[in-house]
């Protein structure tokens, strides 16, 4: 479980680059442990849908022409979502491959996602889920989202859940608070949640830089 920001790209944040450092460095250490090849899903406007390699995109509509590729040399498109992005971005780092990412709409009920993670136990076997998805936009002043007190309590549940790979604890998360408090996760947490375990959490951070909270986690299976 890992977040998708642009910040995590170091060139779009030139600026800030240190005080992104420790989630950059989580998160690629994180997905450093996760076999390939991965399948990775996540939350974006766009879902659903399905992007699978040959792919290249560039995060040009970020700021800076970072191209990144899911695999093979095609010339890059301007339109990928940010998810997908981030995925190649990641790829490249940790040198494996992706069969795909899946997108899903940011309303999915939780009993959607349930069966979507089902499903994509069922299509993927042995290889490694890459579960993208960001906390909420409203911790403090500095955030993109006016501030919300009940931000704080959420991404500290949502960090507890994560830690101890409680499955039923994430199925329990309200959609209608987190969307209220722009938590873009929850539907990617739940799809997770619908996949078979056991599980048990071998590492667990949060961050919230410039406002908005970020989860890190490994689950695997015991």
């Amino acid at each position: 479980m890992v977040p998708h920001p642009p910040l995590l790209v170091p060139e779009l944040v030139s600026g800030a680059a240190a005080e992104t450092e420790p989630v950059r460095a989580a998160t690629l250490a994180a997905a450093g442990k996760l076999p390939g090849p991965w399948v990775a899903v996540a939350v974006d406007g766009s879902g659903p849908s399905t992007f699978v390699p040959p792919l290249s995109g560039t995060f040009l509509g970020y700021g800076v022409d970072v191209p990144v590729t899911l695999g093979g040399d095609l010339p890059p498109d301007a339109t990928i979502p940010l998810p997908v992005l981030i995925t190649a971005w990641l790829r490249e780092r940790c040198g494996v491959e992706v069969s795909r990412v899946e997108l899903v709409p940011h309303d999915l009920p939780t009993s959607d996602c349930v069966s979507f993670g089902q499903r994509l136990a069922a299509d993927t076997g042995a290889a490694g889920l890459l579960v993208l998805g960001d906390g909420s936009t409203r911790h403090g002043p500095r955030s993109p989202g006016s501030d919300d007190e009940r931000s704080g309590p959420f991404d500290s549940v949502v960090h507890d859940l994560l830690a101890a790979a409680d499955v039923d604890g994430l199925l329990g998360l309200d959609p209608d608070l987190a969307r209220e408090l722009g938590a873009q996760g929850r539907a990617a947490w739940q799809v997770l949640a619908g996949v078979p375990g056991p599980w048990r959490c071998s590492s667990a951070e949060f961050f919230a830089p410039f406002g908005v909270g970020y989860h890190v986690a490994v689950w695997e299976r015991p």
